[in-house]
């Protein structure tokens, strides 16, 4: 089985800004469209071999969920897979927007 590494907001925020970085986020679509980190891809079981096919495995990957606690195994899953470096974000999305505000998202998000 492949590793991980748990990495907290504040060491994923300097991974990011060093770049570059593939942050997948795994939470429902109408939660990622509400607001997600910038430039994360929204990663679901219909979309899966689809964002392996067309990620650089060599490159950082963020794994996003709501608290850190699915990241970790979908982690597990995409180091399988041949990711080289993957990370699950502890404290999720929840604490990503709680901290970074301003480094965060919508799409398809109405007024």
């Amino acid at each position: 089985m492949a590793d991980f590494t748990r990495i907290s907001v504040a060491d994923a925020n300097a991974l990011i800004e060093k770049g570059p970085v593939t942050i997948a986020d795994i939470r429902d679509e109408a939660s990622f469209n509400a607001g997600h980190i910038n430039n994360a891809q929204h990663l679901d079981n219909t979309n899966t071999q689809d964002f392996i096919d067309g990620s650089d495995l060599d490159q950082p990957l963020i794994v996003v969920c709501y608290h850190g606690n699915s990241s970790q195994p979908a982690s597990v899953f995409l180091a399988d897979r041949g990711f080289d470096d993957v990370y699950s974000l502890d404290g999720g999305f929840t604490e990503w927007a709680a901290t970074f505000p301003e480094k965060c998202s919508a799409s398809g998000a109405t007024e």
